[in-house]
């Protein structure tokens, strides 16, 4: 079997399940041999000159739908400094409490390089963590989804894991392996685990029994089928269970951080708090989101350049029915 029969087929796959999601969403009334008439005498296929794909679009282009994306959220934050703003001038509440943004700004510019060493001692845990968390997630995704035996056996032990309160053993492994970083890791890989484990395990089981059955009669193998049907299907839910994970990584690593550390984020939000230091308070946590969203960003570039063919991925797909 060739590797270009296998993409071949595994394009197909996808083709069909957005044809299928196209006509659930077009309703009963457009079903039968009317309605495809209709939507058929309604559709005009364009084919680019020469053939082949359609050019891609030109970076101005790009660039204004890049800028489209970004003045939603730009308006949402800008509403949002302005009444932290009105709120903290007018001392409405005390400053002690909530700070003015300048004063915020002043102690994120004047303590800006003690504060970059801790955040990149938190940086470094969450990569970390978040980097082990998915490569164990994803061994045991296949484990269990290719295993009926380390299924029965292993989901319940996953699920256990997850609901115990992270917190709750964070001094434990302080004392198992001291005020290092590796407590801090550890419990990054902890909470992170569980969202990869889910959506890896919902991915390769959404595989098309069909395709697989075709796959086997083309004489393809275990490996082969993984690597040309089964992986790239389950891609789709698995960068969703990332995109959660790599957020709750950032958690994990400062909630390890609180329960022993001379560095990092969550020891230095430790301090502030102590030392009613409510802008250096909020400098920090301003660091521990921009952390999240900028891995959250390179999760979401690395989704972009894996699968783009799938429907989530496509400008101008509607997500409701309305």
């Amino acid at each position: 079997m060739t590797e270009n029969s296998l993409d071949t087929a595994g394009r197909q796959a996808a083709a069909d399940q957005a044809s299928g999601a196209r006509a659930a969403a077009a309703g009963p009334g457009s079903g039968g041999a009317d309605g495809l008439d209709a939507r058929a005498s309604s559709t005009v296929v364009t084919t680019p000159p020469g053939g082949g794909r359609p050019p891609r679009p030109t970076l101005g282009r790009r660039a204004v739908t890049f800028a489209d994306s970004l003045w939603r959220p730009a308006l949402v934050l800008a509403v949002f400094f302005a009444a932290w703003w009105f709120v903290a001038a007018r001392e409405y509440v005390p400053n002690y409490l909530v700070p003015t943004p300048g004063q915020v700004w002043e102690t994120m510019t004047t303590q800006w390089s003690e504060l970059a060493r801790h955040t990149l001692v938190t940086l470094y845990e969450t990569v970390l963590g978040f980097v082990l968390a998915a490569a164990l997630g994803l061994a045991t995704a296949v484990a269990i989804a290719y295993s009926r035996t380390l299924d029965k056996a292993l989901y319940p032990i996953v699920l256990f894991a997850q609901v115990i309160p992270k917190i709750a053993i964070a001094p434990l492994l302080v004392v198992w392996f001291g005020l290092g970083l590796t407590p801090k890791i550890i419990l990054a890989v902890l909470i992170a685990f569980f969202p990869v484990v889910i959506s890896g395990v919902a991915g390769l089981r959404s595989t098309d029994p069909e395709l697989l059955d075709l796959a086997a009669t083309m004489g393809a193998g275990p490996w082969r089928t993984f690597r040309k049907i089964r992986f790239p299907n389950a891609l789709p839910h698995l960068m969703a269970g990332l995109k959660v994970a790599v957020t709750l990584a950032v958690v994990g690593a400062v909630v390890g951080e609180f329960v022993g550390a001379s560095e990092g984020l969550g020891y230095v939000l430790l301090l502030a708090n102590g030392n009613l230091d409510s802008a250096l308070l909020f400098a920090d946590l301003i660091l521990m989101s921009a952390i999240g969203i900028v891995l959250f960003v390179l999760v979401e570039i690395a989704e972009a350049l894996l699968i783009p063919w799938h429907a989530s991925r496509r400008a101008g797909v509607s997500l409701t029915t309305s």
